[in-house]
């Protein structure tokens, strides 16, 4: 069942879209200002939002802004409701990121077919947000594998190194010690490279292979 999160300060309205969407098998949550609105996005991850324009305190159209400029919101449709019907207000509410808008007093079938609309849009966002999910967890491992395999290879010679040398009847403190300077290095390598990788935000694919990504990292750390 789909979600929809209403956010109207006016309980009329708010009852008038619940009553109308719930008959069609959606299920309905509701917000009466745009500060508990912007946190119940949060908390329930909406399928679509129906936002009023006109509202005290944080209007439609900057609530809109936040949640299209946040990252973990941005893919959620957002259609605005709007007792304006002037090519200037639409205007506003569309370059805001909007996805649509729809005039009161409403019309139930403008109103279900806007809503299937952007309905639509949801789960093609979701699916593409999965993919990029998937392709990003793939590139990761790749460039863990190719970025990790040298300082791993590294440790292994070293440690086989000081295992024969630790067998020997007379054992070199010098040779250790500059095979433990290998081991340190290799650490500092693996270490660097996960810890790049933890902090990216945006992970940008670099072709590493015909068919395969990997995640862009400083060459300087590979």
């Amino acid at each position: 069942m789909k979600t929809i999160l209403v956010i109207d300060d006016l309980p009329e309205n708010v009852f008038m879209l619940q009553d109308r969407l719930e008959n069609e098998g959606y299920n309905i949550i509701t917000a009466y200002d745009g500060k508990s609105g912007i946190e119940k996005v949060h908390t329930e991850l909406p399928d679509l939002i129906l936002l009023d324009i006109m509202m005290p305190g944080i209007t439609g159209i900057e609530v809109c802004k936040i949640l299209v400029n946040d990252e973990s919101t941005k893919h959620i449709p957002i259609i605005l409701v709007t007792a304006k019907a002037g090519a200037e207000d639409t205007k506003e509410g569309l370059e805001a990121g909007a996805f649509d808008y729809i005039k009161k007093p409403f019309n139930r079938v403008e109103l279900l077919a806007r809503v299937q609309s952007a309905l639509k849009l949801s789960e093609a966002n979701k699916l593409l947000l999965e993919a990029e999910m998937k392709n990003t967890f793939v590139a990761t491992v790749v460039t863990a594998n190719h970025k990790i395999k040298q300082p791993l290879t590294l440790l292994s010679l070293s440690s086989a190194a000081i295992k024969r040398e630790l067998g020997k009847d007379e054992i070199s403190r010098e040779s250790i010690l500059s095979r433990l300077k290998y081991v340190d290095t290799a650490v500092k390598e693996i270490t660097d490279v996960l810890n790049q990788l933890n902090t990216i935000k945006k992970p940008e694919l670099a072709q590493y292979t015909k068919n395969i990504k990997m995640i862009k990292v400083d060459e300087e750390d590979g």
